[in-house]
């Protein structure tokens, strides 16, 4: 009877049983991919661990609160990784916030969100950048190869001779845009293409350096006519895919679109308020594929993208470019154009939106829709600022100054981790000709050592007395022209950081 009851009893459980399961499988099926990209992305860690200080990451949520109260932009996401760890991850007002130019406010505005999805806009040249890399890895061409060997629209007198090089750096001749919108030309993608690469050079090649769309519209061709594939398909299952990027992807289907951050109203091509949509009229007309814009991706992602950039090609051994590509991606090519230091791709030491983050080797880029990436393989160290300053216009304050602050304050937490890191900030500083002669840079150095002596000692009053002291000199020195008003502004701010660490 006992064997009866229990058969009875597991009969009854069996239901139960399988609606556990059942429920469990409906939940990962329903996850697979956020389960996948938890296990991709960088890990978050305190600041810390990573020899960063708290306060200037800290400092940086009031900066970007003030830029959205001025109207810089109504949202943003900043990510902050170092050796490889977030140490910043944080959302700011709002992805949607208005439903017309006239900043008419939503019945129901949307709050940014770390993940939220954003129109990527140039920062989509790295992307197509690194496609070609990995061709030239594939010995499909050389570098210094003429464009015209590989595409006919290029065999003309003024074209024939442009190198893939010069696309890639923007020393092509090309101009920066095509003379007419490409959505007010009938014909197909592929037409509207071919009147992309009939344009009329404006410059010699090699004669200026002069940032073109149309470089990396033919780029993208490149990449089609050697793959055979759209762009949007060969940068899905080469880079996107094996990254483990579940949040990239060119043209997102609607699904998305509570996800993905508002751009502008655009009565000019019909559209209305672009959301969802690439924001690139050039792009949209083109599909929403092409080599100089179309990718949406969230912060997290793109640190996947820079760590394996950091990593000279390569994340969890997943290798996406050779290291000998890697290098010949990050040498500044426009030598001859003073200021436009440029790679393979992207942007090299441009303080401008690097700050003291830009050295010979660090790169990065902007994208018109309010976006930046910096990545310091000196400092191993990404500064993301992911912002939506075209939603609801486009005719809204340079978003410039807070890219330029996040990648201040970035550095900042690294250099006033000590003295030691004060001494690799006056290293860089020298190497840029930032002192008069060496004697400051020597009496600062000698300064920093003394003052590292007694940080290794823990004489706490000592460190505070002699960091006063360093404020004194670079006043000094400052005031005797031996260095910039900018250059003393930075000095202080990180020894005044440093001070108060030794407060605590």
């Amino acid at each position: 009877m006992n064997i009866l009851k229990g058969e009875m009893e597991l009969k009854k459980r069996i239901p139960a049983i399988l609606y556990v399961f059942t429920l469990i499988f409906a939940v990962l099926a329903l996850q697979p991919q956020a389960i996948e990209a938890e296990v991709w992305r960088l890990q978050p860690d305190n600041p810390e661990n990573v020899e960063m200080l708290q306060q200037p990451l800290k400092d940086l949520d009031r900066e970007i609160e003030a830029a959205i109260s001025e109207q810089v932009m109504p949202g943003a996401v900043v990510l902050i990784a170092r050796d490889g760890k977030v140490v910043k991850h944080d959302a700011y007002g709002y992805a949607a916030r208005y439903v017309d130019a006239d900043f008419t406010e939503m019945d129901e505005p949307i709050e940014m969100q770390v993940d939220t999805i954003f129109d990527m806009a140039s920062i989509s040249k790295l992307f197509t950048a690194v496609a070609i890399m990995q061709l030239w890895d594939q010995r499909m061409f050389d570098l210094e190869d003429a464009v015209s060997d590989y595409l006919p629209e290029y065999h003309t007198l003024e074209k024939e001779n442009i190198t893939i090089r010069q696309l890639l750096t923007h020393t092509s001749g090309e101009k920066p845009s095509p003379s007419k919108p490409l959505y007010e030309i009938d014909g197909t993608r592929t037409e509207r293409l071919d009147f992309v690469m009939a344009e009329p050079l404006l410059n010699e090649p090699g004669e200026e350096y002069v940032y073109s769309d149309i470089n990396y519209m033919t780029l993208g061709v490149l990449i089609e006519r050697i793959t055979g594939k759209r762009q949007d398909e060969y940068v899905e299952e080469n880079i996107i895919n094996p990254l483990g990027m579940t949040d990239t992807m060119y043209n997102p289907t609607m699904d998305l679109k509570p996800r993905i951050a508002a751009n502008e109203e655009q009565p000019w091509t019909g559209r209305g308020l672009v959301w969802g949509s690439v924001h690139d009229e050039k792009a949209w007309a083109l599909d929403g594929v092409a080599g100089h814009a179309g990718i949406f991706s969230s912060a997290a992602d793109l640190a996947i993208f820079l760590q394996m950039l950091l990593r000279e090609g390569s994340y969890r051994e997943i290798e996406i470019l050779s290291k000998e590509a890697f290098h010949l991606m990050n040498i500044n090519w426009n030598t001859s154009y003073p200021g436009q230091d440029h790679g393979l791709g992207w942007d090299l030491n441009q303080d401008w939106y690097m700050d003291i983050l830009a050295e010979e080797n660090t790169f990065g880029h902007t994208g018109y829709t309010g976006t930046s990436v910096v990545a310091s393989p000196n400092l191993d160290t990404m500064a993301i600022l992911l912002t939506n300053r075209v939603h609801p216009t486009r005719e809204t304050v340079s978003t410039n100054p807070i890219r330029k602050k996040t990648s201040l304050l970035t550095a900042s937490a690294i250099y006033a981790w000590d003295a030691k890191h004060m001494q690799m900030l006056i290293e860089s500083l020298n190497s840029k000709n930032a002192f008069k002669d060496e004697t400051v840079t020597r009496s600062l150095m000698l300064h920093l050592i003394a003052i590292e002596h007694y940080e290794n000692s823990g004489q706490a009053d000592k460190v505070r007395k002699h960091l006063n002291g360093f404020n004194s000199l670079i006043a000094y020195y400052m005031e005797n022209d031996a260095i910039s008003e900018e250059v003393y502004d930075t000095l202080l701010r990180m020894s005044n950081y440093l001070i108060d660490k030794w407060h605590s």
